[in-house]
């Protein structure tokens, strides 16, 4: 198709009025002789607009076209980020300079209060009492190529068990006083499929039902999702990241359940970040070698018809050049749909400014397309740990954060998102309670070590 760059002046949102909203701007800014769909985004998500009947007209052209025609929802919510707050995060820095030990000290963990501190758009508390995990589950059509080395039942049996508090996580979350919502977004099964309400209300260790479908399709053979299921999936999450905003939990951690979903993750990895897929591809939950083989085999299979299907993205500069439709696109081919659920939940914790924990490998290729999608989300994400699976540092590496924990883990479930909350909270105990180099009446630090260009 043909995409053309837009420039359209928008009003504020509290000057939006009868015919004065994006969708009316957009009727006044074009009007043209052919049928055209207008998605528009604001901040750094994009401007752009797709013309069907462009481009070549190539059997390609038209399944690109069948997956990304309807985002129009997406776009909405993008359209409602926005960076975080820069005085607010300028405010936290002088803060944190005050307080009465060396300057820097507690290094990443005093830059993740200074961002959450722009996230809230206000330096004077960092309200962290109330956590909630959300667990996106959901099985994966490419387990017919031998890539576990448990069946999709075991997904199910260990999303049940997050209602029992008999999983890994949910025993860590009494540590940190963290509420968990398990969500069905695409689990195996019978069950009625989700259909965009919010109908069913979500509660702490209750599966909330968000069924996109039942399981995705093998991503080896054919795309994972189609473009309506994944949408739906984003706003599974999206949704959800507003009702936890809605019931006053002030910071959310990301985790997932799927067998199989290594597999999709490291696809993806290897088309982010151009890295061979062998090289991202790792073990998973214990794979023998001949499991590892067949994986590796599956992962190079599923990018080869990636790039045969749309040979543009085989040179592609994702983190340059990608739009919202090319993350999208990718998601739809490769992706699963408890990682379209979370790259969501990052949507949406961006729009109705949440600060976000990113889990490990796979919750960090969902946060990567989710800052694909709109760069200002990159602004409401904090990383946890660094995943001991090969692509996990890659990933973290393509988004530019740094995680605090390094513990050689690979559990999922949101484990290692988990770990940080309390020291996230121990940090912010210290940003509002310690008394300052002037309260003391000691003359204050002076960090020579940065102002010589930093530490060793």
């Amino acid at each position: 198709g043909t995409v053309r760059k837009t420039e359209t002046a928008f009003p504020l949102k509290s000057q939006w009025g009868p015919g004065n909203g994006p969708a009316a701007m957009e009727r006044k800014a074009f009007t043209p002789d052919f049928p055209i769909f207008i998605f528009t985004a604001m901040s750094r998500c994009g401007f752009w607009s797709w013309r069907p009947g462009g481009g070549t007209g190539s059997a390609d052209d038209h399944i690109e076209h069948k997956a990304v025609a309807d985002m129009k929802k997406i776009f909405e919510l993008l359209s409602e980020i926005r960076p975080a707050d820069q005085k607010a995060m300028e405010a936290a820095r002088l803060r944190w300079n005050s307080v009465a030990k060396p300057i820097g000290s507690l290094g990443i963990l005093e830059e993740d209060i200074i961002k959450i501190a722009g996230i809230l758009g206000s330096a004077e508390r960092i309200p962290l009492e109330k956590s909630a995990l959300a667990v996106m589950c959901a099985d994966h059509g490419v387990v017919e190529e031998g890539v576990t080395q448990t069946g999709q039942e075991v997904t199910r049996i260990v999303a049940e068990n997050f209602t029992k508090g008999q999983t890994t996580v949910t025993c860590m979350c009494r540590v940190s006083g963290t509420d968990v919502f398990p969500v069905d977004v695409g689990m195996t099964g019978e069950g009625w499929l989700w259909d965009g309400s919010g109908k069913e209300a979500p509660a702490p260790f209750v599966l909330l039902n968000r069924r996109a479908g039942a399981g995705s399709r093998n991503l080896v053979r054919e795309a994972a999702m189609t473009g309506d299921q994944c949408e739906k999936a984003l706003l599974a999450g999206a949704f959800l990241a507003r009702d936890l905003k809605q019931m006053g939990y002030g910071i959310l951690a990301s985790g997932e359940m799927g067998i199989g979903n290594t597999t999709p993750a490291s696809a993806l990895a290897s088309v982010l970040t151009g890295a061979p897929p062998r090289l991202v591809t790792g073990r998973g939950a214990g794979l023998s070698d001949q499991g590892l083989l067949r994986k590796q085999k599956a992962v190079e299979a599923a990018c080869e018809r990636f790039f045969r299907q749309y040979p543009r993205y085989k040179d592609f500069s994702w983190d340059v050049s990608a739009e919202p439709r090319d993350a999208f696109l990718l998601l739809v081919e490769l992706g699963g749909f408890d990682i379209a659920a979370m790259a969501g939940l990052f949507l949406g914790a961006a729009a109705y400014r949440l600060p976000a924990v990113i889990d490990g490998f796979i919750s960090s290729a969902a946060a990567l397309l989710a800052v694909l999608m709109c760069r200002d989300v990159k602004d409401f994400l904090l990383a946890s740990h660094v995943s001991s699976e090969p692509g996990g540092r890659l990933v973290m590496d393509q988004l530019g954060l740094k995680a605090p924990l390094d513990c050689g883990m690979h559990l999922g479930e949101g484990s290692g998102a988990v770990a940080l909350l309390p020291l996230l909270k121990m940090g912010a105990m210290v940003y509002e309670n310690m008394s300052t180099f002037s309260e003391i009446h000691v003359e204050s630090y002076v960090d020579y070590g940065a102002k010589k260009g930093g530490r060793p």
